[in-house]
C-alpha cells in the first residue's frame, strides 16, 4: 500500500517487483487520485503486466498492489487482487496475504444473506464482510477482522484513506515505512528499501493502523494477541535483506547454519548451499566448522521459485531449468549440502543426483529446519500430509531414498533459537495456533 505519495502506482510497481518472490501467478494495482479509482490486473509477473504506458493510467497519490501466490482459491483472474468494491457508500479496494481458516463458514453465511461471489479467494469474503458490516469504515474493518480466524495481513484503500490490518496471532508479517511525507505498507521491509522509504515499525498483531487526513490513528480489534510469526517466513519465503519482527533474515539463517554445524562432525571437503534461500545458512555452517564454502550449484538467474509453482510437473521441470552443478568444484569432493527444507522430496532427490553425476564422492545433506510433517492452513502451500515426505519416512529411510550418505535436520529448539521464540511451527509439530474449523477434513 502507498498512501499520500506522488506517483503512488509507480512506487507500488517497484514495491511489487521487490516482493515478486512471494507470488508469481498474478498481480494487480489499484490507484486513486482522491476522486477516481482505477484498477489493473493480470496473470503472470509484474513486469509482464505493467509497462510504463499501463502505469500512466494509474494516476494519484494512493495505490494498492498485490502479487498472488494461490494457496486458497483457483488461479483465475477473478481471484487476482486487489479486490475492488464499488457501492453507493463509496469505493474501496482490498489486498490480503495469508489464509482464513473459517473462510468456508463465512462464505456460506454471506451467500445465505444474499452475497454473490465472482471468485473463490478468501479476499473476496473479506470485502463482502466489510461491505455488510454497520458503522463507519473503521468500525466495519474492526468488525470484519474480529470475525476472521487464521493468518492475514490486509490493506484496505479508499479514495484517500488506507488501513493496515494484521491478524491477532501475528502469523503473517506487515511493515510500515515513511517516504516523502507519506506512508508505505508492505509484507517485507525489502520493499520499503526499494522505494527509499524509512522503516517506521511493524503492524502489531491484532492492530489496525489508519492512514488518513488526520494523520495516523491506531486501533485494536482483539484483546488476546500473540506473536507467532510463520517459521517458513524466516526459513524460505522472505528475502535475506528483509527484517521480520526486528530480526534480519540473512543473519538468522546464518545462525541456523551455525547451530546445525555445532552438532555435526562429519568429515567434508566443501560446503555447498542450494541457491538462493539456503546460501546464508551454508555460509554460517562453513564458518562455524571452518570448512571451505563453495558455489557448487549455479542458479539460472532468470528462473522463478520452484516451491511456489502450483503443479508438481512444473516444479520438477523448474529444478532442471534452475540449477546446475559445477563439475570442476564438486568432482571427487565430500560435500556438505545445505538446504532450507524438504517438502515433497523430489527437488532434493534431483539435486543429490545432479551432484553425483558431476562426480561428488560423498553427499551429506543438512536441512536447516525440522522435518515438515503437517499441512499448513495459514497461507503456505503445504496442503496435505500425503505430499510431505517426512510425514511418511523417518530420517534414515528418507536418507536412503535420497541416495545421500547422511541426512540431518535442525531441531525445533534450535529453530526457535536461530529465528525467534515466538513462531508458528505447526508444520513441524502439528500444534496449530487456531481452530481449523473443519478444514483438515478436506485433506
Amino acid at each position: 500500500g502507498v498512501h499520500n505519495v506522488k506517483d503512488a502506482a509507480q512506487l507500488a510497481y517497484y514495491g511489487l517487483h521487490s516482493l515478486q518472490h512471494r507470488g508469481q501467478e498474478a498481480c494487480g494495482i489499484a490507484a486513486s487520485d482522491g476522486m477516481t479509482f482505477v484498477s489493473r490486473k493480470g496473470m503472470g509477473l509484474v513486469t509482464e503486466n505493467f509497462s510504463p504506458k499501463k502505469l500512466q493510467d494509474l494516476n494519484g497519490m494512493h495505490a494498492l498492489g498485490h502479487t498472488r501466490y494461490a494457496t486458497a482459491g483457483a488461479n483465475i483472474i477473478e481471484n487476482v487482487q486487489p479486490i475492488m468494491v464499488r457501492s453507493h457508500q463509496g469505493y474501496f479496494a482490498v489486498a490480503h496475504n495469508g489464509q482464513i481458516v473459517n473462510a468456508d463458514k463465512l462464505r456460506i453465511e454471506l451467500e445465505m444473506q444474499g452475497s454473490i461471489f465472482q471468485g473463490t479467494a478468501d479476499t473476496e469474503i473479506i470485502a463482502h464482510l466489510i461491505q455488510r458490516a454497520s458503522g463507519n469504515l473503521i468500525e466495519k474493518i474492526k468488525s470484519t477482522a474480529a470475525q476472521l480466524d487464521g493468518a492475514f495481513s490486509i490493506v484496505v484503500m479508499t479514495k484517500n484513506t488506507m488501513y493496515a490490518v494484521r491478524d491477532r496471532y501475528g502469523i503473517r508479517p506487515l511493515s510500515v515505512g515513511m517516504v516523502d511525507g507519506g506512508y508505505i505498507v508492505a509484507s517485507e521491509t525489502c520493499a520499503l528499501e526499494t522505494v527509499s522509504a524509512q522503516f517506521w515499525r511493524d503492524v502489531e498483531p491484532g492492530e489496525i493502523i489508519k492512514f488518513g487526513k488526520q494523520g495516523i490513528e491506531t486501533y485494536l480489534f482483539a484483546e488476546s494477541r500473540t506473536h507467532n510469526l510463520c517459521a517458513m517466513e524466516y526459513i524460505y519465503f522472505a528475502r535475506p535483506d528483509s527484517d521480520l519482527e526486528g530480526v534480519n533474515v540473512h543473519a538468522s539463517r546464518k545462525r541456523a547454519g551455525q547451530l546445525m554445524a555445532m552438532k555435526d562432525n562429519v568429515e567434508a571437503d566443501i560446503v555447498v548451499g542450494v541457491p538462493d534461500s539456503s546460501l546464508s545458512a551454508a555460509m554460517g555452517y562453513a564458518e562455524q566448522r571452518k570448512i571451505p564454502y563453495e558455489m557448487g550449484l549455479l542458479k539460472n538467474k532468470y528462473s522463478g521459485r520452484t516451491f511456489i509453482q502450483p503443479l508438481q510437473e512444473d516444479r520438477e521441470r523448474g529444478v532442471k531449468m534452475k540449477l546446475s552443478a559445477i563439475r570442476s568444484i564438486v568432482e571427487g569432493k565430500k560435500i556438505i549440502l545445505v538446504d532450507d527444507s524438504i517438502v515433497r522430496g523430489t527437488t532434493s532427490l534431483r539435486i543429490v543426483k545432479m551432484l553425483r553425476d558431476a562426480g561428488a564422492s560423498e553427499i551429506h545433506v543438512r536441512i536447516v529446519s525440522p522435518p515438515l510433517i503437517s499441512p499448513c492452513f495459514y497461507g503456505v502451500d503445504l496442503r496435505s500430509k500425503a505430499e510431505l515426505i517426512s510425514s511418511r519416512m523417518n530420517v534414515d529411510k528418507l536418507c536412503k531414498w535420497l541416495k545421500a550418505d547422511s541426512l540431518k535436520f535442525l531441531s525445533l529448539d534450535d529453530t526457535r533459537e536461530a529465528f525467534t521464540k515466538g513462531l508458528c511451527t505447526a508444520c513441524f509439530d502439528g500444534k496449530y495456533i487456531t481452530s481449523l474449523h473443519g478444514m483438515e477434513q478436506r485433506l
